[in-house]
């Protein structure tokens, strides 16, 4: 077998013919799947709208999105390819969105996580996310609670700090092609 090269991974605006690849990695994600016509509307109709994907090798193997309202930017979904996970994509797209969302003038970032995916919730909290609330019987798959979590002031002296020290932790950090990835 021959060994793949590393690759460097592109965060790019989330388009229509990205669909087909964010929907593999929407059923692969999560148990109730966003439709591929809620994607199309947001990205074409809803003005509050942001959405991204990670693209390496040419194949997008992350995407998230948020809401840009008045001061607050609420991420909307996040996933990555689960096996291109744990290789710091996810953590390129948080830092990603929090960009976007200073630029877009948002003072605060919140999103709703599973009580149970530690993983997440783990990623989100280094990334200054901090719990704030619950929403009893969030998810309709399982009636599971989501853990409301929020960012201190994005253009605080501490987030501005923490989001410089892990841009330079990820930047230019090369990543593997996954050994099930296609040829």
């Amino acid at each position: 077998m021959v060994a793949r090269p590393p690759l460097r991974v592109r965060l790019e605006p989330m388009r229509m013919a990205d669909m087909d690849a964010v929907q593999r990695i929407e059923r692969a994600s999560f148990s109730t799947p966003w439709p591929a016509y809620a994607y199309r509307q947001e990205i074409e109709t809803n003005r509050l709208a942001h959405y991204i994907v990670a693209r390496a090798a040419g194949e997008v193997v992350g995407f998230a999105g948020m809401w840009m309202m008045v001061d607050q930017a609420h991420v909307t979904t996040f996933a990555v390819d689960p096996s291109w996970r744990r290789q710091g994509i996810g953590a390129r797209m948080v830092l990603a969105l929090l960009r976007m969302a200073g630029t877009l003038g948002a003072r605060q970032a919140t999103l709703e996580v599973r009580l149970s995916n530690l993983p997440a919730r783990r990623l989100y909290e280094r990334f200054g996310f901090r719990p704030v609330g619950i929403r009893p019987h969030y998810y309709s798959d399982n009636g599971e609670d989501a853990l409301i979590l929020t960012t201190d002031d994005i253009d605080g002296p501490e987030m501005r700090a923490r989001t410089a020290r892990l841009e330079t932790e990820f930047e230019g950090r090369e990543i593997q092609v996954p050994e099930d990835a296609p040829a």
